[in-house]
Parts: C-alpha cells; sequence; structure tokens
C-alpha cells in the first residue's frame, strides 16, 4: 500500500467541545498562524441556503503544537476549533434519538457499531467535522502558495439551475465567485440560484449542485501510474468523495468525453510559439520552468482536465463534484422507530437548505491536501528551503528537458 508523506486526522463530534485536527509530514520553515487558518474557516460558514447553525458558530482555530515564532517546526502540527454550541449541550440529557433519517448514517451506523442510540452516529458523521478539514486544507494551501500553485473552487449549477462560464477565464472565476451569496461567477446564473434555494426553502425541501475546482501552477509529474492508489486522479477523488453527501466527481467533462470519440477527447500536443502569441497552460505554472521561446510542448485543448496516466500534465487541474440534496429535511420522510418498531416520520435535525456553496472551501481544502502531498512526494525535503532548491530541478514540458534516444533497446532478455 502506497504511504503518503503528508497525513492528518481530526476528531471531535458536532456539539462536543470541540474539533481537533492533526498534521504530520509539513516542513520546517512554512509561516502559518491562526488568521490564515481561520480566512478559510469564515468562507466554510458563508453562502446562501445555511442553516441556522452557521449564525450561532463563530470559528476560530488555536494551533496547539507544530508552530513556533510563526514558522512550522516539521513536528506534527495540531490545531482546535471550539464548539460554541456546545454550552448548550454540556451537562444536559439529551433524549435517546431512535428515528433513523433516509441518506444518513444513523442507521448504518448504528448496524456497524452496535449504538443504543443513533446520537452516537450523526454526532461524528456530520459535515459539522469538516471544519477541521478546511484547517487542515488552509494550511496545505499555504505550502502550495509558496510554490506557485493556486486552489478555488466555485459553483456551477444548484438543482436544474446551470451557469454559463464558457467567456470566463479559468483565473477570474474564483474571485468572481467570493462576491456571490452562491458563489457562482456567473451574476445572471447567481440570482437564479437564489431563486431557486429560496423555493426549496418554501417547500420546505434541499437542494444539491455541482461544484468545480481549479488547480492553477500545478507543474507536470505528480502523481505515478506504477500502482493504482499512487494515480493522482484516484488520491483526488477518494478524498472527495470523502467528504459528507459528495456522490460524483469528473475530471473535466470526463462524463460529456464518454459519449465522445477518441480524437475528439484526446488533447492534442503542439510545439507552441510565443512569437506567434500561443500560450498554453504550461506557460503559467511557476517561474522555475523553462521560458524559452522554442521547444515547449502546448496543448490545444484541456478534455484531459491537466491529468494523463495519474500524473498531472502541467495543464490546470480541472475537477467537478456532484453533490447530493441534503438529506435532513424540514417536510417528514418515512422511516421506522428502532425503540417501538412502528412507521412513523422523520424528526427534523437543524441542518442546511443548500450546503452547495458552503462545499465550496471544503473541497478545495481536500485538493490543497492532495496535490501538498504529492508536491512533497516528488520533491521531498524536511524544510522549506531544502524543497525550494529541489522544485527548481523539476522537468517541465519542454523538449530540452526531455532528451531521447534514437538507439533501439533490447529491454528483456
Amino acid at each position: 500500500m502506497f504511504t503518503t508523506r503528508l497525513r492528518f486526522l481530526t476528531a471531535g463530534e458536532s456539539h462536543g467541545p470541540s474539533l481537533t485536527a492533526i498534521i504530520e509530514g509539513l516542513p520546517a520553515g512554512l509561516p502559518i498562524d491562526s488568521v490564515v487558518i481561520d480566512e478559510e474557516l469564515i468562507r466554510r460558514q458563508q453562502g446562501y441556503g445555511a442553516g441556522p447553525r452557521m449564525k450561532i458558530e463563530k470559528d476560530h482555530a488555536v494551533i496547539t503544537g507544530g508552530v513556533m515564532n510563526g514558522v512550522t517546526t516539521g513536528a506534527p502540527l495540531s490545531v482546535r476549533i471550539t464548539n460554541v454550541n456546545h454550552e448548550k449541550w454540556k451537562g444536559i440529557a439529551v433524549e435517546p434519538y431512535t428515528t433513523p433519517r433516509p441518506g444518513h448514517a444513523d442507521l448504518t451506523g448504528a448496524i456497524k457499531y452496535g449504538y443504543d442510540d443513533l446520537r452516537f452516529s450523526l454526532e461524528r458523521a456530520s459535515a459539522r467535522e469538516t471544519a477541521a478539514r478546511v484547517g487542515v486544507g488552509a494550511v496545505c494551501k499555504r505550502l502550495l502558495h509558496h510554490f506557485g500553485i493556486e486552489v478555488f473552487g466555485y459553483v456551477t449549477a444548484i438543482g436544474e439551475v446551470e451557469s454559463n462560464l464558457d467567456n470566463v477565464p479559468l483565473e477570474e472565476r474564483g474571485p468572481l465567485a467570493e462576491v456571490s451569496e452562491v458563489r457562482c461567477p456567473d451574476h445572471a446564473s447567481s440570482k437564479d440560484m437564489q431563486e431557486r434555494i429560496r423555493k426549496a426553502m418554501d417547500e420546505r425541501d434541499t437542494l444539491g449542485g455541482i461544484i468545480e475546482t481549479i488547480a492553477l501552477g500545478v507543474p507536470p509529474g505528480l502523481g505515478s501510474y506504477v500502482h493504482w492508489d499512487r494515480r493522482l486522479d484516484a488520491r483526488l477523488g477518494g478524498a472527495i468523495l470523502g467528504i459528507q453527501a459528495i456522490k460524483g466527481v469528473e475530471f473535466g467533462p470526463a462524463f460529456e468525453n464518454s459519449r465522445l470519440s477518441g480524437t475528439q477527447v484526446n488533447d492534442a500536443i503542439v510545439l507552441g510559439n510565443r512569437e506567434k502569441g500561443e500560450e498554453s497552460a504550461l506557460d503559467k505554472i511557476v517561474e522555475n520552468q523553462s521560458r524559452d521561446d522554442s521547444g515547449f510542448l502546448a496543448r490545444l485543448t484541456n478534455r484531459a482536465g491537466g491529468l494523463e496516466g495519474g500524473i498531472t500534465n502541467g495543464q490546470p487541474l480541472v475537477i467537478r463534484s456532484a453533490m447530493k440534496p441534503i438529506a435532513t429535511t424540514l417536510s417528514p420522510q418515512q422511516t421506522v422507530d428502532l425503540a417501538t418498531g412502528k412507521e412513523v416520520p422523520t424528526r427534523y435535525e437543524r441542518s442546511d437548505f443548500c450546503p452547495v456553496p458552503r462545499a465550496v472551501p471544503i473541497i478545495e481544502a481536500m485538493v490543497s491536501y492532495i496535490l501538498a502531498d504529492a508536491l512533497l512526494e516528488k520533491v521531498g525535503g524536511d524544510s522549506i528551503i531544502e524543497m525550494e532548491l529541489r522544485y527548481k530541478q523539476l522537468r517541465s514540458a519542454n523538449l530540452k528537458h526531455l532528451p531521447m534516444t534514437i538507439k533501439p533497446k533490447i529491454f528483456w532478455k
């Protein structure tokens, strides 16, 4: 089994005292403080369609280890996020929860672990835990940023309302999304999405949607094809699918590609010519890559979404995630009371009407974690200084970095 260089654990329950995250494998010398983490935690709490808990919690990260004098030490970094809402539960006898909600881990958790109260399941399975993952992602984002890699996301659809981003450049979509209440870069579609969410609220229902996540400046060569679990698309897909309510992931327009022929899907490789004004995403990767006016390999399209054979190819990484409508609804659904054995309606637990806008920074966090791990795997180094030296030696998609032989070889005897 492939062992990651970077790993993390989270602990804590939805209404417990706090959430904790411990990250191991960070290089020494990375500047970081709680402000950087808090900025991402605030983003996670924002978005039209959020539930009432977002008005209660004011998430703040306290770094309790792994940082001294404002920089990482190379030791495990630990972060604690207090649950403000815990005070209303502390010392209170809570009635047993025995009516499992369809679509949640209530019933499956009880079957697996033998619980006599479903609250054991829902407290840990709750998306509240993602606050800790966003904290981890904030640190990983800072590491990626140090090497010129930027990760951002936005909403492309809510329910049946889809945006039109054909004329919006990739690099502009993140900033445009952050000024939209539904995190959609298309202003006209944003209004339609808000109206659709408002309609779902009136109907006492919930909505899902599609989130696109972009990584710019990713160098070619991250990931590997030599084992299934080292393929970067597999690692990214697993990390994203581990987020509550995410049920589908594609790289580039993968499902659309499945309906086309190979010649329509493949991204042709051409020699770029800057003198003619031709530029590919490879030109925007990082400062250390070659800037020669000849010999660089460009692509005419990016239908692969930045990955070929489980390895980054230097183009923008494009990931689309499908989020189902959240399972907790104001309108009762049919279930069975496990204590009485009778069919009853579900009991409402406070929740979002549409969590899609709030899920954007959560997916960004997990993408950042996987990319940071892949970068550490590629360049190694126990400190930022060591990483910088090795990063400058990375190959780019340039002919001068790809010397080939024309002499035949005997591969097997």
